[in-house]
């Protein structure tokens, strides 16, 4: 801990080289206060993994300090590790009416909801916990009532943009509040921690309401239904479909949970206004021609139980693809989802459906700032110090090298990631000792019981395959009462490899009959290494060999 008694540290739990995870401990003498607390969808290689979430015993040591939970925003990545926090941490949750009816509905699933305090802030809001002062500015983002925060510290003023963009020409109002920003840096601002997901773009972003003028046309143009598929939580372009399919006479017809949980949230706050004409229940649709029908529906990342999916396979109980089908996924391929959304799309177009994606035509537009809007937002601010947040290494770079190129002296810009520390001061900033910290594994209801070992295993088990022994014997003078029976699992065919089988039954009897009585432990050792010698030798394979031996 700093020895001088003004300073601000901030402690990266997830969300730093990285995109996903965003969860950052701010912490004074006397206060601390945690920032965004999200999720990561695991990689290819974490296999079974159903989430990852960072790891909390660095915030919980101190949890008597912590005055609160600041929330910019309702993404997963924002929010989605919150129902394994809350049991262990009981500090009101702060963030804006929308992000904070997204967690309710979390926490309520979690069963966490009567014991975690929802406090909403509103735009311009003075929020004072402890030593820290929080002020939210709107930011344009994909999705609505998104925050960026300028923090009034011991050591001076610190902004954190939040997931932004700069929007020229918004719809609705969704805009990102510059001017805000450039009030709060006025008098100068420490610290600028900024977005950097996109710094690799070129440019400015494309417009929602160039999106808008996109989707107007496809639903002109279409002679039979048009089927959108996007995120759930981008209430803004939900609200244009509903505008547009009212415009041209069509009803909307909605699938999928997420989706209607979140038109039903919006509704009910006035986020989304929709005329009761036109939602009509995708389980009970009235027989309409397919020139007045929109289906609203999940899937856009090809996601195998989502609403478009099972609509595809023909599984979905209502709704099905039919030749004349107009498909637009409205939303960027995820890295590591590219293989599942290409087919998805070619079994659409077997089935007659045109499709629209992303780089084919303007129906998705990013939520995060380009380059040059990134560039506006550091000359905005000016601020003395950078540290470039929300990206992988290379964006972090990059988005370094823009900050000088805007001014800002390259001793004066620091890029972490997750579990380094680093302090501002009076005079300088400063890092501190690394912290070791692993993300936690979710796989079901086990929480950070699946690591490398287990990993490990179950790679060998899908690339592999396990061969199992079973063997009864006498427990008195081990001889054998049943076996050996040695079964294959995802390793051969039996049929056509059963003599190899057969030499590894003649391997076991041959390890009993060199044994000692007594060692079962010893035994079950010696046929494993033994037969995965022996299977590497004649197949070239290693499979996970499992004896399962019964003393009678």
């Amino acid at each position: 801990m700093p020895d001088q008694p003004n300073f601000l540290t901030l402690t990266p739990l997830g969300g730093y080289g990285e995109i996903g995870m965003n969860c950052t401990i701010w912490s004074t003498a006397d206060t601390a206060v945690l920032v965004d607390c999200g999720l990561m969808f695991p990689d290819d290689y974490l296999l079974g993994i159903d989430v990852v979430i960072p790891q909390f015993d660095h915030i919980l040591r101190r949890k008597d300090k912590v005055r609160g939970i600041v929330l910019t925003h309702g993404h997963e990545d924002h929010i989605g590790a919150l129902p394994w926090l809350m049991p262990w941490l009981h500090v009101p949750i702060f963030g804006s009416r929308f992000t904070l009816a997204l967690v309710e509905h979390k926490l309520r699933e979690a069963n966490l909801l009567d014991r975690t305090e929802l406090v909403p802030v509103h735009p311009g809001q003075r929020l004072v916990l402890g030593d820290l002062t929080f002020n939210f500015f709107p930011v344009c983002h994909s999705i609505i009532e998104g925050y960026g925060l300028g923090v009034e510290t011991p050591v001076g003023k610190v902004v954190h943009t939040g997931d932004f963009k700069l929007d020229a020409n918004p719809i609705d109002g969704h805009h990102t509040d510059l001017e805000a920003f450039r009030r709060f840096s006025e008098g100068g601002v420490e610290l600028l921690l900024s977005d950097s997901t996109n710094i690799e773009r070129d440019g400015h972003s494309l417009g929602e309401r160039e999106i808008r003028d996109t989707f107007d046309g496809i639903f002109r143009d279409a002679q039979g239904r048009v089927i959108v598929t996007l995120f759930s939580s981008h209430i803004q372009r939900i609200q244009e479909v509903f505008d547009i399919a009212f415009k041209y006479g069509r009803k909307v017809a909605v699938s999928g949970r997420s989706l209607l949980n979140n038109i039903e949230i919006s509704r009910e706050l006035g986020f989304l206004r929709v005329p009761a004409s036109v939602f009509i229940d995708s389980y009970d649709m009235p027989d309409l021609p397919d020139s007045e029908l929109v289906l609203l529906v999940t899937g856009s990342q090809g996601e195998p139980l989502s609403a478009l999916s099972r609509i595809t396979r023909g599984e979905h109980r209502s709704l099905s693809i039919t030749p004349g089908d107009t498909v637009i996924m409205s939303s960027r391929f995820i890295p590591g989802n590219a293989r599942a959304i290409t087919r998805l799309i070619n079994d659409m177009y077997r089935l007659g459906a045109e499709v629209y994606y992303e780089n084919f035509r303007n129906i998705h537009a990013s939520g995060h700032a380009y380059r040059e809007e990134l560039r506006t937002m550091l000359e905005t601010v000016r601020p003395r110090h950078f540290i470039p947040v929300h990206g992988e290494y290379r964006h972090l770079v990059k988005h370094c090298r823009l900050a000088h190129e805007c001014g800002i002296p390259p001793e004066n810009t620091i890029i972490l990631e997750d579990g380094d520390p680093v302090t501002l001061l009076p005079d300088g900033i400063r890092r501190e000792p690394r912290i070791q910290l692993e993300a936690v594994l979710v796989d079901g209801k086990g929480v950070g019981d699946v690591g490398t070992s287990v990993l490990k295993e179950r790679h060998l088990l899908g690339g592999e395959g396990m061969v199992v022994v079973f063997l009864v014997l006498d427990e008195q003078i081990w001889e054998i009462l049943h076996g050996p029976d040695i079964i294959s699992k995802g390793f051969i065919f039996e049929a056509h490899y059963n003599h190899v089988l057969e030499d590894a039954k003649c391997i076991v009897l041959d390890i009993l009959e060199n044994m000692s009585p007594g060692d079962i432990e010893k035994l079950q050792d010696r046929i494993r290494s033994t037969l995965r010698r022996f299977f590497r030798k004649v197949l070239e394979r290693d499979p996970v060999v499992l004896p399962v031996i019964t003393m009678v």
